[in-house]
């Protein structure tokens, strides 16, 4: 039996939910004025804050451990952190509020739940804290700059807003990479054709619980790769009645672009009972291209 495959409550898109967030703490052309009058005061500061960083979180034990620096700092690793904090804090002093920035903090949340090279992972309240420890020596830099107090004030207002889509963002990337890990049971997700180059895999693992259905799996999949999700999959918006309010919800849902292919264990699910199809340990799914 053909079986329509259609995927709902995926996370928001990356993109989308950034512009979607500048939009909502207000993110405005006075904004961005305002925060600009205090960049060249905190660009002179921007070296003494990247040291000043990595000094503190090595000196606090809980930080110190989970970088692994209980016993002395690895300079490789050190060195690692201060370059991507650098060119952070440099896109940021910028006012970057491009799509491929949205991108680049949805992937900066993944890294600190675990998804990186070193595979550190940097609990969710240490990962806010930091926001709030940047935004203090922003504070203090200015004082120290001697800047008028109206300045200061309508500066800070304007970094506190970007500041929290910034960690929102973040929080997106990082809480997708969690979910990928929740489950006791792995299972083998492999990609071909375009998707390779574009997702930087051929393959990943996605662990889901012990009822789940080939759906959960794709869901896992499209929230840590929504970049996939353009070439892969179709938008389209579905209606819902509520028994609790008077009118109807419209909520988007996702089905493959003409000729992509899901596959579990090599049959199209399709005529395997969609994205209800039941997965179990030891079974792989496969996302292929038109015409393979």
């Amino acid at each position: 039996m053909d079986t329509q495959v259609e995927l709902t409550h995926l996370a928001p898109d990356p993109v989308e939910e950034w512009q979607r967030m500048l939009r909502f703490v207000g993110w405005s052309d006075k904004d961005k004025i305002a925060a600009s009058r205090t960049v060249e005061v905190l660009f002179r500061r921007g070296p003494e804050l990247v040291a000043g960083v990595y000094d503190y979180l090595r000196s606090v034990p809980e930080t110190a451990a989970i970088l692994g620096w209980e016993r002395g700092v690895d300079e490789a690793h050190l060195e690692e952190r201060r370059r991507f904090f650098t060119v952070w804090l440099a896109r940021t002093l910028g006012l970057d509020a491009s799509d491929e920035f949205a991108m680049v903090l949805f992937r900066a949340g993944k890294l600190h739940a675990g998804h990186g090279p070193r595979h550190i992972h940097t609990p969710a309240d240490y990962v806010t804290g930091s926001f709030g420890l940047v935004l203090a020596s922003f504070s203090q830099f200015m004082a120290e700059a001697h800047l008028e107090g109206t300045v200061i004030a309508e500066a800070m207002s304007a970094w506190s807003k970007y500041f929290s889509a910034q960690l929102n963002q973040m929080m997106l990337g990082y809480h997708a990479a969690r979910e990928l890990e929740k489950g006791t049971i792995p299972i083998r997700c492999a990609v071909y054709g375009l998707l390779r180059p574009l997702l930087g895999a051929r393959e990943i693992q996605v662990r889901v619980g012990g009822d789940a259905r080939i759906g959960d799996v794709l869901r896992k999949f499209f929230n840590y790769y929504p970049q996939a999700r353009a070439g892969v999959l179709d938008r389209v918006w579905r209606s819902r009645e509520r028994n609790d309010a008077l009118w109807m919800d419209v909520a988007p849902s996702y089905v493959p672009r003409r000729g992509w292919l899901v596959r579990l264990n090599g049959r199209d699910i399709c005529y395997a009972g969609g994205c209800e199809t039941p997965v179990r340990t030891g079974d792989e799914v496969a996302i292929f291209p038109p015409g393979r």
